[in-house]
């Protein structure tokens, strides 16, 4: 199994920056994909940035440009560097790992971060 914990939420005016990071522990080798998601009040949860375990990356449209996913495989975190940040941006953040183990895939979730951004 794959535990997920994230931290760094809070609150920021529009413009400002926050760096959410998302700390793996359990069977860390069998992790393909770890994502952030984000969902809104009344939305659904969307996808908002994917690093692979080889380093590949993949942004939502709406946050490319200002928001960076990146790996540290040494401490086993996975962060989101989001900068230019709008009101829009607000929403529950949830960090996601994409498991791969023995044929079966398996997806984990954090208990998420609340992101405010104030206008």
């Amino acid at each position: 199994q794959v535990q997920l914990v994230e931290s760094g939420g809070g609150l920021v005016q529009a413009g400002g920056s926050l760096r959410l990071s998302c700390t793996a522990s359990g069977r860390l080798f069998s992790i393909i994909r770890t994502d952030w998601y984000r969902q809104a009040p009344g939305q659904q949860r969307e996808l908002v940035a994917s690093v692979t375990n080889s380093g590949n990356t993949n942004y939502a449209g709406s946050v490319k440009g200002r928001f960076t996913i990146s790996r540290d495989n040494a401490k086993n975190t996975v962060s989101l560097q989001m900068n230019s940040l709008k009101p829009e941006d607000t929403g529950v953040y949830y960090c996601a790992a994409e498991e791969s183990w023995l044929g079966v895939q398996t997806r984990y979730w954090g208990q998420g971060t609340q992101v405010t951004v104030s206008s």
